[in-house]
């Protein structure tokens, strides 16, 4: 996966600025023997943002720009002039990535939607003037505010494909072909285990001009749930899908059992994906004749619909789409979109296994995290000129 162009998990570092620090100047002038204080406020530190956009579709442009900071707030001046404010960082992610702290494994936000802004860290206020602190009995205070210290954190962003159907599968199911046989993608297909490595994603036409999105993860193991295989990796890319095609082959001993297996690796991964419509599509069927085709009708699971297919020999794929259409379409899978937005739930990533999970992604190494730059964690001096009184050409105060 490391030469993969496919990124979908990135950890990086973000800080937010600092507020600048109010200014404590005191004018006095030829005609203004009583100026007062002048001491301007200083401006606020830069937030950072994460904002959904649709022309991205992996993390990879995060992979190497992991140091993200936003601009300090400039000091206050002399004549109540105000500090700059510091510039806004933007995180530009592709829609369904999920953000979460690195160091405690809390969930963060979600950005689904293009052109959605989340603040991850809000910048420092800037600090009062003094001419902010005069009172009738405090005419001329010498003292200001400093700025509020700026906010950084380690995040976790994860890439959650958005589509309408997921294929679910052990490996060597078909998915790769029933994928390649619907849509125009081209994802990698071979006769041995786990070809597929990275999830892909196909538009599937039907009938009227109409569509959907298929989405193809590498293979489920029995213990995928605990690590084993790819284990969690490609898990995630489901979770939002609509729609579940489990995928059994013809030939197997016990095409019930094997979908109770795939049904339970979800269960465990995440109970929520249990509420989700599925289909189940047994494959290479072109292998079965007619009467065996009956045979496992009785055997095969009654609470969802089945379909018999065979993606190389074209076999069952209408029908397929039109049982998948129907489900997409139906009553109660169109109340669960309508309320998904609000009642979807992230659950904080189990902190016994999240250092194993950052290690299979390869960012469990924090070298070159935090903020490096030490110019930045220097407090500035005050400049000389806020403690000075302002003078004439003619020397006389």
């Amino acid at each position: 996966m490391a030469a993969s162009n496919f990124v979908d998990y990135v950890k990086i570092y973000c800080r937010s600025g600092k507020g600048g620090r109010g200014s404590m100047h005191l004018r006095r002038a030829k005609y203004q023997p009583n100026g007062g204080p002048d001491g301007g406020d200083g401006g606020r530190g830069g937030n950072v943002y994460l904002r959904g956009n649709h022309n991205y579709w992996t993390l990879l442009h995060l992979r190497y720009d992991r140091h993200i900071r936003a601009g300090h707030g400039g000091n206050g001046g002399r004549d109540k002039c105000h500090g700059t404010d510091g510039k806004d960082v933007y995180i530009d992610v592709p829609c369904g990535t999920v953000a979460y702290n690195a160091e405690t494994g809390k969930y963060i936000c979600d950005v689904a939607r293009d052109g959605q802004v989340v603040m991850l860290l809000k910048g420092g206020r800037g600090g009062l003037g003094n001419y902010q602190f005069r009172t009738a009995t405090n005419q001329a205070p010498r003292f200001a505010q400093p700025g509020e210290p700026m906010q950084e954190m380690t995040v976790i962003l994860e890439l959650k494909l958005l589509a309408d159907v997921g294929l679910v599968g052990f490996p060597n199911a078909g998915k790769s072909t029933l994928l390649s046989a619907l849509s125009s993608a081209r994802p990698k297909i071979a006769n041995y285990p786990f070809t597929t490595l990275e999830p892909s994603l196909g538009i599937v036409e039907y009938r009227d001009r109409q569509s959907f999105v298929m989405a193809d993860i590498p293979g489920i193991i029995e213990g995928a749930s605990e690590g084993r295989g790819l284990g969690l990796r490609f898990l995630r890319h489901i979770e939002r899908n609509s729609l579940l095609l489990f995928m059994v082959p013809g030939d197997t001993d016990d095409i019930k059992r094997e979908y109770e297996i795939l049904l339970n690796e979800l269960r465990n991964f995440n109970p929520e994906m249990l509420d989700k419509h599925r289909v189940l599509a047994v494959t290479k069927a072109d292998l079965l004749d007619a009467e065996l085709i009956e045979m496992l009708r009785e055997t095969v699971p009654d609470d969802i619909p089945v379909v018999f297919i065979s993606a190389v020999a074209h076999m069952g794929l209408d029908d397929l789409k039109d049982v998948l259409w129907r489900e997409l379409n139906s009553e109660s899978n169109k109340l669960k979109e309508i309320t998904a937005e609000e009642t979807l739930v992230h659950r904080d990533k189990d902190m016994s296994a999240f250092i194993a999970e950052l290690a299979a992604e390869g960012e469990d190494d924090d070298e070159g995290f935090g903020d490096d730059d030490g110019d930045d964690d220097v407090e500035d001096i005050e400049d000389y000129d806020d403690f000075e009184y302002e003078y004439e050409d003619d020397g006389n105060p």
